[in-house]
């Protein structure tokens, strides 16, 4: 989901941790608009996610991995 998306959905902008968890998934190789969604929803570990890329695991494998499982969207 790109920032203007989410922006029509939510009516805000990212937050500090929001751009942080962006950057960071960003650094280790995911892709813009998955990095976007997924610091957008806490219920994602970002740790977790940053480690399982170091180890070798593809940005979009790792984000199906740790997928939560039901569908709630936990806003960061």
């Amino acid at each position: 989901m790109s920032t203007l998306q989410h922006d029509a959905i939510y009516g805000e902008r990212p937050n500090a941790v929001v751009s942080w968890r962006t950057c960071r998934l960003r650094e280790v190789g995911f892709a813009a608009d998955l990095a976007e969604s997924l610091a957008w929803d806490c219920a994602y570990d970002l740790h977790a996610l940053l480690s399982l890329v170091a180890r070798g695991c593809p940005p979009p494998l790792a984000a199906r991995i740790l997928a939560p499982v039901d569908d709630f969207v936990r806003r960061c």
